[in-house]
Order: structure tokens, then C-alpha cells, then sequence
């Protein structure tokens, strides 16, 4: 059942069970509103740093987010499997590129 959950549908459902609104959660984990809506939601990809800091403040690990996940990189297409296992590129690179990449599938799927 869970498996069928993107991380950010995971991270919601979370975030609700423990009655935290989402300016709050927000807060608590240092980063903007609308940028964590925006993870929730699938339109960006947490950081590690932020998915971490997401995660202690949800009492998880983000091992365990990912793993309730499916993981994400397992479930995603070539591509994206390719961008997480690249050596070649820093964190910061694979995140940056992930979203590039999503945003454009977001845009064609209908």
C-alpha cells in the first residue's frame, strides 16, 4: 500500500498524523513554507540535508522515508537511476538535475 507513495505523499501524510501545519513543520525542519509544499506535492525533490532535517523532525530516519517510499530512485525511471548513481556528480548536481527532469515529465504528463 505504501509503496504506491511518492516520498512527498509520504512526508504529508506524516506531517499530518502529527497534527503539524505545514508553516510550523516548516519552521521546524529551516526551510520555507512553500518550498516544503512543493516536496509534498512532488514538484521538487528534497536535498539530503532538508530530507534529513525533514525526517528528525518527523522522528524517522531518511532511510525510512525512503524505504516507505519504495525507494525513489527504484522507482523512477532510467534516467533518474542514472543521475543518482553517477560519481561524476555532486549532491547538489543530482538534485538540481532531478528537478530539471521532473519538471519536464510534469509538464507532458496529462
Amino acid at each position: 500500500m505504501s509503496a504506491t507513495r511518492t516520498l512527498g505523499e509520504i512526508i504529508r501524510h506524516r506531517r499530518e498524523l502529527a497534527e503539524l501545519p505545514i508553516r510550523q513543520f516548516a519552521a521546524m525542519v529551516g526551510i520555507s513554507g512553500p518550498y516544503l509544499s512543493q516536496i509534498e506535492r512532488g514538484l521538487r525533490a528534497p536535498s539530503d540535508r532538508v530530507l534529513h532535517a525533514i525526517a528528525g523532525s518527523l522522528r524517522t530516519t531518511a532511510d525510512a522515508l525512503r524505504t516507505e517510499a519504495g525507494p525513489e530512485w527504484d522507482n523512477s525511471p532510467a534516467v533518474l537511476t542514472a543521475i543518482a548513481a553517477d560519481p561524476r556528480l555532486s549532491a547538489r548536481q543530482r538534485q538540481a538535475l532531478t528537478e530539471v527532469y521532473l519538471a519536464f515529465v510534469a509538464t507532458t504528463d496529462g
